[in-house]
């Protein structure tokens, strides 16, 4: 597996709405999309700046594993993931497995912008949340 690019950076937010805010009229991005993701139980939005894309993540209900993360963030939000493009996310996820990475997904699943991801666990990747993804 070699990933073509970040497709995105992960920020968990507790409230959308501000943090399209900040990101609209402080960095000067604009908002071109938000989706709830009702099996992650996540409302994203979705920023592009250059070929990468910033997604925030606000948790529609308290058992969102966003919701859990940005509680033991001390009720913060921040980064909580990159995601890198590959061109087969299952085929991915199985080299990664070989290679003794711990899989939270064992196979690809739909994500926002219909994208098939897949989540590396944190323990087996230096601390950081990576995901796989392909369109």
């Amino acid at each position: 597996m070699t990933p073509s690019h970040i497709e995105h950076i992960g920020i968990a937010v507790t409230n959308l709405e501000e943090a399209i805010k900040y990101w609209e009229d402080v960095m000067g991005l604009k908002c071109y999309a938000i989706e709830e993701v009702t099996d992650q139980k996540v409302k994203t939005a979705f920023f592009k700046i250059g070929d990468v894309k910033i997604e925030l993540l606000e948790p529609t209900c308290p058992e969102s594993t966003i919701a859990s993360f940005i509680e033991k963030n001390g009720g913060k939000g921040g980064m909580h993931h990159i995601a890198f493009a590959v061109e087969d996310t299952n085929a991915a996820l199985n080299e990664c497995k070989e290679k003794g990475v711990r899989l939270i997904d064992q196979q690809a699943r739909k994500g926002a912008e219909n994208l098939n991801i897949g989540f590396l666990h944190p323990k087996s990747t230096m601390s950081v949340l990576t995901e796989l993804c392909c369109k």
